[in-house]
């Protein structure tokens, strides 16, 4: 993959500098009278400004296909995968009552066998899941009380993600990133795309590509080469109180090998009670977060 040595908006404010005084290297207009050597003339600043702009125009929309083939190389090379585990470190930020800005950290696991299989732990400060789907049900283990609750949901991962987050607000951890195109899911809404440049997550030299969309503004880091993965996603929720943010960090990233049937099987822990569940609805009440918080962005 291409690596960009600087930013395309770096570029285009690296423009402005250059053409702002109006001056051109090859026509050296008229002054009138009394007007200083150094500014320009109307003519010039007639001829050079519109030639600025479209150089702006030109390097905006540049930027934006940039971001967007590599946003959709990364799609691309995630939907090809099978078998996927990482590990994954976030943070999540909620507005207290009293419009305290905070931050909750949590760490996990995700092993993803497309298409209908997933396992995911996630542990913080206020739970300790375990959630594994074979395709045909899905049993969430919350390991402090010992308890877990199933619910039938036959379909796909995508299927999964989907009544998880429409139906019972609860998300998948970087379940943006599960689904089977990527692209399609994270472009919906955007109205602004810009190519950062480089950046650099845990030593991994990474394109940083930024959006816009109504509701939110989100970032993600892609690593560079020929194993172009999600190294960090950030979303920023924008209309609600302080913009606080959601962030996700992939580490040990794995793909292929083949994951055992086990892997996928729910084995309910010696002693661990059985909670009533008539339907997946009844996820919606293992939310991790206490009552005095309001969810600041979407997981």
């Amino acid at each position: 993959m291409k690596k960009k040595s600087h930013a395309s908006v770096v570029s285009a404010i690296a423009l402005a500098l250059i053409v702002g005084p109006g001056l051109s290297s090859c026509s050296k207009a008229q002054k009138a009278p009394g007007q200083n050597a150094a500014e320009p003339s109307t003519s010039e600043e007639a001829a050079t400004q519109p030639a600025a702009s479209e150089q702006g125009a030109t390097t905006t929309g540049q930027s934006a296909e940039n971001a967007k083939a590599l946003l959709k190389a990364m799609s691309d090379y995630l939907a090809a995968q099978k078998n996927i585990a990482m590990g994954f470190d976030s943070i999540f930020e909620v507005v207290s009552k009293d419009h305290q800005k905070l931050q909750l950290a949590t760490s996990g696991t995700v092993e993803l066998s497309r298409p209908d299989k997933i396992h995911t732990t996630r542990k913080s400060g206020f739970s300790d899941t375990e959630m594994i789907f074979d395709g045909k049900t899905v049993s969430i283990l919350g390991k402090g009380q010992n308890a877990y609750v199933q619910a039938d949901a036959p379909g796909t991962v995508d299927n999964l993600i989907d009544q998880l987050r429409d139906k019972f607000h609860r998300q998948l951890p970087g379940a943006d990133l599960l689904q089977s195109d990527v692209y399609d899911g994270l472009m919906e809404d955007v109205t602004d795309i810009k190519d950062l440049g480089s950046g650099v997550i845990n030593g991994q030299e990474c394109d940083h590509l930024a959006f816009r969309a109504k509701d939110t503004d989100w970032q993600i880091w892609i690593h560079q080469g020929a194993n172009p993965y999600p190294c960090r996603y950030v979303i920023t929720s924008k209309g609600v109180d302080q913009a606080p943010q959601f962030t996700l960090e992939v580490r040990d990233w794995k793909v292929g090998g083949s994951p055992g049937a086990s892997d996928f099987t729910f084995a309910a822990p010696a002693g661990a009670k059985k909670l009533d569940a008539k339907d997946i609805e009844s996820l919606k009440d293992t939310s991790d977060l206490p009552d005095n918080y309001k969810i600041g962005a979407t997981q």
